[in-house]
């Protein structure tokens, strides 16, 4: 017999109910008790669609308010002391410092570090760490949640993340080996699942997906250990081990086999390797055959055929968690219908685990089966898929298509000579405040309330304007604001072949921040330009320079939901000569600086180091195909942010990129200590503030951090800009944070 299983599910609610209720509440229109009331409903509305669907082990707090390691700081007491924390159960006032930031005359402080969980496009809060930490059960959530829960009529399964994956996922700030700390948490972890066994937990979930990484030996030899220190204060709670993302190198298999946890999650998806430890285990097993990160239905059949290898009871659950899925297809009403056919979302993933179940255990679910098959091979067969053109021109790739006519030194000094910039040039990162009057611009011209043409002139007066305010602060180099844009991949797939859209597919990123990937369902080409008309707009209303704004073909993979037929280097060709057309047609049109933005270069790389020289080398060629169509006085520019780039710099150089701009203020500069072993040969822009908190820095922060990294980086080679676009921020304090960065720069170059 089998049984169902969630590890995690979106938290964000069917209409983004918690992401509306964090804003309100960060602006103060609702009170804590209104915050709580509706968090408190997204939970037992996610609780009743698990068992509404079969679920048979439903999850319990794997809802947070902004990410779940900041909920594991919060539980474990790990506050870093600027914070000014009292010492009880961590509040929210705390808790949002962490993750936001706060200017009040109490607390005037900057956010937590934040990077990219794994190879995902979420986002989570780096835990800080030294030496003499002290850990301490500081917050109730996972037990009231429980209770919650089981006051409510749910039974459900508490997660933790685990105590291995919390301590290398932390950055330690005395320079010594976090994992080192791993005998003073363990106490807490085994205190906290004790806690939940008196409460009457039946399973608890121990989240280690740190696992499918590569572990050195010294790290894997604590794992057996730990994990029976924890199972050791489970009582009669069992003990379930996930791993995610994929899969574990047998020497990590072996000490977690041999551990005493009941039941080890496997990821079936996307650890291939994973289907070798199925047979003969001695262990319950979950096993993650539909796949939490995409949206394709699952091949039902071919999973039935898989699992008759599997000889005993066992559970079945999604590759991951659902966090990364959109919640429901019923509410979808935009995708087309022949496409919408081939789709399953949150909910639709827990209705395939159903049928599976129900088909394994009773034969049943047959008429479900049999439609699941018509859909999957009405895919395979569709005509809307395939562009022979397209596919016959990524044939073409060879070294005239990657390469640029001259090298950077020699482009350099022309740039030089062409723009004739001053020392630290000023700039930002493409995007400006999207405020009310602007979407509620886009949803009335969708609505037809709005007609293209006063569309269009509202859109024209927020660049004209947008280009007022960057000339008045001393700006060196614009840009246009990016109104027309509703996000940053979303705008280029709705105007490239071979992409559809949704409604209501919304993930969440971090935070309040939700996404709306497109879906790549087909071969990929540009019909028409896609920027040219706004960035020629903007140039032709100052004489100072305007950046066009693009974003590269690497991120539109990566924050898109990707076709599973064909291999992602494929797709990620055929966007970049979609980019490259785009490139060619803004300098025919007198555009000088043109800026592919790459964030989600380092998310793309492969977990395992073995597979890093192939991903690295076509991904690095599709940005260059994209960029490589220009003449030398024209002067490309690229931008990453949130991600560790030590191990890839050599990879990020050969972009051969003219200008790069950095995620590095929230870090404080430290990403810089690369350039001490690295020489990195082309110009930089290390962010010199952090966007996503509304604390505005003032300028003395600012020329330290610029101070810092000069000491790294050639002042000749140093941009000055913030470190991500300024999109969700306000007005007020986005001019008061550029004012502050323009006078730190002039008071450099004197």
């Amino acid at each position: 017999m089998i049984t169902t299983a969630t590890i995690g599910y979106p938290r964000i609610g069917p209409k983004r109910e918690l992401k509306k209720a964090l804003e309100s509440f960060w602006k103060g229109d609702v009170s804590e008790a209104e915050l709580q009331k509706t968090a408190a409903e997204l939970r037992k509305s996610v609780w009743q669609v698990q068992k509404d669907n079969g679920i048979d082990l439903i999850t319990s707090n794997d809802f947070s308010f902004y990410d779940q390691v900041l909920d594991m700081i919060c539980l474990l007491g790990a506050v870093p002391e600027r914070y000014k924390w009292n010492g009880d159960d961590v509040n929210l006032n705390t808790y949002f410092a962490m993750a936001r930031g706060s200017q009040t005359k109490d607390l005037d402080v900057g956010a937590l570090e934040m990077t990219k969980w794994f190879d995902t496009n979420y986002h989570y809060l780096v835990p800080e760490l030294k030496k003499d930490q002290n850990f301490k059960i500081s917050s109730q959530k996972p037990f009231d949640e429980f209770n919650e829960a089981k006051n409510a009529g749910f039974e459900t399964k508490p997660v933790i993340l685990g105590p291995i994956t919390f301590l290398l996922l932390a950055k330690s700030i005395d320079g010594s080996s976090t994992i080192d700390l791993l005998d003073k948490i363990l106490p807490v972890y085994k205190e906290i699942v004790k806690k939940l066994n008196e409460l009457g937990a039946k399973w608890i979930q121990i989240d280690e997906p740190i696992f499918v990484k590569d572990l050195n030996d010294g790290v894997v030899s604590k794992i057996k250990n730990t994990l029976n220190e924890i199972k050791s204060s489970a009582g009669e709670s069992k003990i379930l081990l996930t791993t995610y993302f994929e899969s574990i190198d047998k020497k990590v298999k072996d000490e977690v086999f041999a551990s005493n946890v009941d039941a080890v999650h496997l990821d079936l998806v996307r650890g291939e390797k994973n289907k070798d430890y199925i047979k003969n285990s001695n262990k319950t097993l979950s096993l993650g055959v539909v796949n939490g990160r995409n949206i394709w239905k699952s091949d039902l059949s071919k999973i039935i055929d898989e699992l008759k290898e599997v000889s005993d009871d066992f559970i079945i659950s999604s590759s991951c968690p659902l966090l990364h899925s959109p919640y429901d297809l019923d509410l979808e009403t935009k995708v087309p219908g022949e496409i919408k056919k081939w789709l399953a979302f949150a909910k639709q993933k827990l209705q395939e685990l159903n049928i599976l179940k129900e088909n394994i255990n009773h034969g049943k679910a047959k008429d479900q089966l049999s439609e699941n098959k018509a859909d999957i091979e009405d895919r395979k067969k569709s005509k809307l898929i395939h562009d022979e053109a397209v596919k016959t021109r990524v044939k073409t790739i060879n070294d005239s298509v990657l390469n640029r006519v001259s090298k950077y030194e020699e482009r350099a000094n022309i740039q030089r000579e062409i723009f004739n910039l001053p020392l630290y040039p000023t700039t930002t990162i493409g995007s400006f405040p999207q405020t009310k009057d602007v979407r509620q611009a886009r949803a009335k011209n969708r609505r037809g309330e709005l007609s293209n043409e006063e569309y269009e002139k509202f859109l024209e007066e927020k660049t004209i304007e947008t280009i007022r305010q960057q000339e008045e602060l001393g700006i060196d180099v614009i840009v246009h604001g990016e109104f027309e844009r509703n996000d940053m991949v979303e705008y280029f797939g709705e105007n490239l072949k071979g992409f559809t859209f949704t409604s209501s597919g919304f993930v969440q990123s971090y935070g309040s921040r939700c996404v709306k990937p497109p879906i790549i369902f087909g071969d990929v080409s540009r019909p028409n330009p896609m920027t040219v008309r706004w960035s020629k707009f903007a140039q032709e209303q100052t004489s100072s320079i305007v950046k066009g704004m693009l974003t590269g073909p690497i991120t539109i993979l990566q924050w898109s939901f990707v076709r599973d037929d064909q291999p992602r280097q494929t797709t990620a060709e055929q966007i970049a000569f979609a980019i490259r057309d785009e490139v060619e047609d803004l300098e025919k049109n007198g555009i000088r600086m043109i800026q592919i933005d790459e964030p989600a270069l380092r998310e793309g790389l492969p977990l395992k180091r073995d597979d890093w020289n192939q991903y690295l080398k076509w991904s690095v060629n599709a940005f260059r195909i994209s960029a490589a169509v220009v003449k030398d006085e024209t002067q490309i520019h690229t931008h990453m942010c949130y991600a560790e780039f030590e191990d890839i710099i050599e990879s990020i150089a050969a972009l051969d990129a003219d200008v790069i701009s950095i995620e590095t203020s929230r870090s404080r500069m430290e990403l810089l200590k690369t350039f001490e072993q690295f020489k990195y040969p082309n110009e930089i822009g290390p962010g010199v503030y952090d966007i996503h908190s509304p604390r505005v820095p003032n300028k003395s922060e600012m020329v330290e951090l610029i101070k810092k990294a000069s000491k790294q980086i050639d002042p000749k080679r140093l941009w000055v800009n913030p470190d991500c676009g300024l999109k969700t921020r306000g007005w007020p304090e986005t001019l008061d944070a550029l004012k502050e960065m323009v006078a730190a720069a002039k008071e450099l170059r004197g």
